[in-house]
């Protein structure tokens, strides 16, 4: 029997929090709930979930400060839920180190949806844990002036020295490698990257390709306006 995906869900509204638990529960993924940002770091630690959902304004510690702990000690899938769409928080948690967000209220099978997403770009099938997919290149060590992407090791340095990347921010560098010089478009990012099949936030890919940038050099990736974004080559 396959292992259950791990869930930890961390939201102080108690109505929310229960009905939620159930929802997901009922679909297959196993889940602890917590109700404050504090328990919710403990028991990330003590259980090493496959995904976070955290709720931006849960008390003791609110949720983009937890993210930020969390992704100090793991790259674990990270969903923001957030009250309000033109939120802030939900730059905030982006920059924290979130994968991406959802606005409550929210339907409980658009968030299944969403959170199958996340885990199928980070490899999960069912609780099990993978890396980046390399698919969208060929094998061996991609050069582009002082940064070399390793498409098999699934390793980035930059002047020789390694740059830790979220399997995100992998996914995404490895789309710019696989057609450097290229326009690639926000949607088709969300597409490619984030798995979405609909309309999506174009802010996630924003605030990523940003995060991108302070790792392997702020000039590497352009910016074309009114198109999207290139690779270097």
């Amino acid at each position: 029997m396959a292992e259950q995906t791990h869930v930890l869900f961390v939201e102080d509204d108690d109505v929310i929090r229960e009905a939620t638990q159930l929802a997901l529960e009922r679909d297959g993924f196993a889940v602890t709930a917590m109700p404050d940002g504090l328990s919710g770091l403990e028991a990330f630690r003590a259980h090493r979930p496959d995904i976070a959902l955290l709720d931006v304004m849960v008390p003791g510690l609110d949720g983009v400060s937890l993210c930020r702990r969390i992704r100090d000690e793991s790259t674990v899938p990270v969903i923001m839920l957030s009250a309000r769409a033109d939120s802030i928080d939900v730059v905030l948690g982006l920059e924290a180190g979130a994968d991406d967000y959802v606005t409550k209220p929210f339907d409980g099978a658009v968030l299944v949806a969403r959170i199958r997403a996340v885990l199928r770009r980070f490899g999960h099938a069912s609780g099990g844990r993978a890396e980046a997919d390399s698919s969208a290149v060929d094998g061996g060590v991609l050069t582009f002036g002082d940064l070399e992407v390793d498409t098999d090791g699934m390793e980035v340095r930059r002047a020789g020295q390694p740059v830790a990347l979220t399997p995100t921010e992998m996914r995404l560098l490895l789309e710019f490698s696989s057609a450097p010089g290229s326009v690639l478009s926000r949607d088709k990012l969300l597409e490619r990257v984030w798995d979405y099949g609909w309309g999506g936030d174009t802010r996630v890919v924003d605030v990523h390709v940003q995060r991108l940038r302070t790792k392997i050099g702020q000039d590497r990736i352009e910016t074309v306006r009114g198109f999207g974004y290139k690779l270097k080559a």
